[in-house]
């Protein structure tokens, strides 16, 4: 009564392997092993923390051995290299994820919670109506270009199809349209610092 004759197998159990494992063991230190002295490298351009590095590696050779014990990669560098770019993709990952907890006491993440004062607002108001009278300055086509960039967030492609117009013409209306508003703004400094 073995499994392996009749294909069936009990729940936990590991799935037959199709490589002989004296195979994946001449494989691996033929051709993965020798990779190690650039795949430290890789890692190392890849992860800030050098006391991690040994053990992302190893986390990228037990990879390559148990997808190998079911069939070998044709090229056992570039599946090496994919396996370890795949690995520091997953840890950034996990280093990036903030409990709920931490989030819900600023403090607990070392930032303070910095809600604008009277002033701030009174000032992001009078930029935004500077804004405003500047937008309305702009010719009609340049300032639809701004609009659909900077507020809608299109792309050049998306503002060139909404406005019936080639995507070069498009960019130049964006072009035109951001560097007339920059010259607005900064010809309105000095009457700003002199009105009040």
């Amino acid at each position: 009564m073995t499994e392996a004759s009749d294909g069936k197998r009990g729940l936990g159990e590991r799935p037959q392997l199709a490589v002989k494992a004296s195979k994946v063991d001449s494989w691996f230190a033929q051709e993965v092993l020798p990779l190690e002295p650039a795949l430290l490298k890789f890692m190392r351009r890849g992860w800030r923390n050098e006391s991690d590095i040994r053990d992302l590696c190893q986390d990228v050779y037990v990879e390559v051995y148990e997808t190998a014990q079911r069939e070998i990669p044709l090229s056992a560098k570039a599946f090496t290299f994919a396996v370890a770019r795949n690995v520091l993709v997953d840890r950034i990952r996990r280093e990036q994820i903030v409990s709920i907890e931490a989030v819900a006491d600023p403090e607990v993440l070392g930032i303070s919670v910095d809600e604008p004062g009277p002033d701030r607002t009174a000032i992001a108001r009078q930029d935004l109506r500077r804004l405003q009278a500047a937008l309305e300055r702009l010719p009609e086509s340049w300032r639809k270009a701004v609009i659909m960039r900077k507020v809608e967030g299109l792309s050049p492609r998306e503002i060139a199809i909404r406005m019936g117009v080639a995507e070069r013409t498009a960019f130049l209306h964006l072009a035109s349209g951001l560097a007339m508003l920059a010259d607005l703004f900064q010809d309105d400094l000095p009457n700003a610092g002199s009105k009040s």
